[in-house]
């Protein structure tokens, strides 16, 4: 805990965020195709060795990882996503255990919450909820629904801003 006289720290910028994907080059497709991502840095094959990578990847997954590939993406706003896909990776039965701890899904932002919601299904990924939900029915257009990509990534979409959503108290 920091010291209650310093400087309160200020908020950190989100970089990235890294998703396991059974199968890169779909995901790939999927996340520039379908939510308009941009590619940076094309599907790379990565090798346990004495390269800087690699060492840093031992340093991350203990020795024996072996190999995996990688692709680069980045969002509109510039927040970076890493796709990576492991040769021994594991789809979980349950990919929704929101009462675990950890991660059990990410956000994005687009004003047409349905159409990107048909998209995401037209592509193979599928509506956690049925359909979109308002938070303040009858008063604002903010919406927001739970998906999951073709890969079993759970995403939610938000009609509008975070802060925006928010500020309002939502609830």
């Amino acid at each position: 805990m920091e010291n209650a006289t310093a400087t309160p720290p200020y908020p950190r910028n989100f970089s990235h965020l890294g998703l396991s994907v059974p199968d890169l080059d779909k995901a790939v497709a999927f996340y520039t195709e379908v939510m308009g991502w941009y590619l940076i840095m094309a599907p790379t094959d990565i090798e346990e060795d004495d390269s800087a990578i690699g060492e840093m990847c031992t340093d991350v997954f203990g020795a024996g990882w072996g190999s995996f590939r990688i692709a680069h993406l980045s969002t509109g706003d510039r927040i970076g996503v890493e796709l990576f896909q492991f040769p021994n990776q594991q789809a979980p039965d349950n990919n929704f255990e929101y009462w675990k701890t950890g991660v059990f899904h990410f956000c994005v932002q687009d004003p047409n919450v349905e159409q990107l919601a048909e998209r995401i299904v037209a592509a193979g990924g599928k509506k956690r909820m049925a359909e979109p939900r308002y938070y303040y029915p009858g008063e604002k257009p903010y919406r927001m629904i739970y998906m999951e990509d073709p890969f079993g990534n759970i995403l939610e979409i938000y009609s509008h801003s975070y802060e925006l959503i928010y500020s309002a108290g939502a609830y």
